[in-house]
């Protein structure tokens, strides 16, 4: 391939392999503190954290399979319906690991100094927290494109209200994306039965924690578009920028 076309992809790309490049970081660096925690201590606490870790990722690469296949119109009704399904299954995983947070107020003993599992537990969480709202992102954008620019944000709400009680019914009913695939009917059968007859502690938690991960996902994407908004001043001509600042009344 020719040298040049290669920076060019790059250089068209920086923004995207940046982001793919520090969340590989993120997620290397999580492995190395729970591997020091392990040898240090020989206890294999906050261990699963990396497991929850892997199941995050499994929503970013879908919806990132899915992006990609959306640009051609025909791959739109044949094949991301079947990706969005599955992502659906496993995207409560990515906002589930900010929940781990409690497992800090379980203790250290004389195990590993608190600092440390404070470190371990935030950047795993964030790390994963991150992963989901990218996810999002992408398949917001997907539905944007399709249909329209509020078609996408109803499925930004929709799926943080579902996914909020897909958090739940892992944490508190110990269930999984797995159950769902290996035993749907019984998953299925027991999932109904919690919507049925709800819980206060599932509505308040649901609602709580759909509001939460909402203000992240509006605060990264305004952020976001704010940088854009900036980048575009930026390469603007001297002269549109001067028309864009007030003008000095004549003294």
């Amino acid at each position: 391939m020719n040298p040049q076309r290669i920076k060019n992809f790059i250089f068209r790309n920086r923004h995207n392999i940046a982001v793919f490049v520090l969340l590989n970081l993120a997620c290397l660096t999580c492995i190395v503190l729970v591997g020091a925690r392990v040898v240090y201590t020989d206890s294999t606490r906050h261990s699963g954290l990396i497991w929850n870790l892997f199941l995050a990722w499994i929503p970013f690469i879908l919806s990132y399979f899915a992006h990609a296949l959306s640009w051609k119109r025909m791959w739109v009704y044949l094949v991301i319906p079947l990706v969005a399904f599955l992502w659906l299954l496993f995207f409560p995983n990515a906002p589930y690991m900010l929940t781990d947070l409690q497992d800090l107020a379980r203790g250290t003993g004389r195990e590993a100094p608190l600092w440390y599992d404070v470190i371990i537990v935030v950047w795993c969480s964030w790390t994963g927290t991150l992963l989901g709202v990218i996810s999002l992102y992408l398949m917001q954008d997907i539905i944007a494109r399709t249909f329209n620019r509020w078609m996408g944000w109803i499925f930004v709400f929709v799926i943080s209200g579902l996914s909020s009680f897909g958090v739940y019914i892992g944490r508190f009913v110990r269930l999984n994306s797995w159950d769902i695939l290996q035993n749907p009917t019984e998953t299925a059968m027991e999932i109904l039965g919690i919507v049925i007859d709800p819980s206060r502690r599932l509505a308040a938690f649901t609602l709580l924690y759909t509001i939460f991960f909402l203000f992240i996902f509006l605060l990264l994407y305004s952020f976001s578009h704010m940088l854009q908004e900036q980048s575009t001043l930026a390469q603007s001509s001297p002269e549109q920028m001067a028309s864009t600042q007030p003008t000095q009344p004549v003294r």
